[in-house]
């Protein structure tokens, strides 16, 4: 397959990268600075430069041209004012989902946030960031021209990855180590039978193959 993953450089997307390269998968990753090639180029992934908050749908759908499965794992991060919450965590989202749709890629796969919410109450920027999620999400789920899934996991952690998770459409708060979620990226990337479910993971006792096929009803 050959899949391009939006925020490239990200903590989870990287990771992701490493999984998808490693299994054989062609892999690209784009990103916002020409300085992050280095480090998707040793995890195996192809650096397209595109920024996201600027580009037209029309760029990104040229970047997504032949792609198997698109992964949408970019955001603002921590440290970023509520308007970067409303510009990548909402606009980019929207923006890939419309070019993904426009270069005919059926398959995507969205990381979210648990909670995610375009009524969520509050003030604050995660405040601000749970909204732009949950309007990002609602707008996805309305693409008739993706077979899209929509992963929100819990509080991500650096701890190394025990391949068991929970996996359902609502788990209850908890935590989940990165490489844990992407490798759960990684199966449902593979797992169209996932289309049209929202689902929150966070540690469990699951093996992480056996709880996406769980979900997909096998």
């Amino acid at each position: 397959m050959r899949i391009v993953i939006a925020g490239g450089h990200g903590q989870i997307a990287l990771r992701l990268e490493r999984l998808l390269s490693a299994r054989g998968d062609e892999v690209a990753g784009i990103i916002r600075r020409a300085e992050q090639g280095d480090d998707l180029r040793a995890a195996g992934a192809e650096p397209v430069l595109c920024d996201l908050e600027s580009a037209s749908v029309e760029e990104v759908a040229a970047h997504l041209q032949g792609a198997d499965a698109a992964v949408f794992a970019a955001g603002a991060g921590p440290g970023s004012g509520a308007d970067r919450k409303q510009t990548v965590d909402k606009g980019a989202a929207i923006l890939f989902a419309d070019a993904a749709e426009r270069a005919g890629v059926r398959r995507h796969v969205v990381v979210s946030s648990m909670g995610a919410d375009p009524a969520h109450p509050g003030d604050d920027v995660f405040d601000a960031y749970l909204r732009a999620k949950g309007e990002a999400d609602e707008y996805v789920r309305g693409r008739a021209g993706l077979d899209w899934t929509i992963l929100r996991p819990g509080s991500l952690i650096d701890d190394a990855g025990t391949g068991l998770v929970r996996l359902e459409a609502s788990t209850g708060r908890g935590m989940i180590p990165r490489d844990d979620v992407a490798a759960i990226l990684a199966e449902l990337v593979d797992t169209p039978a996932t289309t049209g479910l929202t689902l929150e993971a966070i540690s469990g006792s699951t093996p992480i193959s056996v709880a996406v096929k769980s979900v997909a009803g096998n």
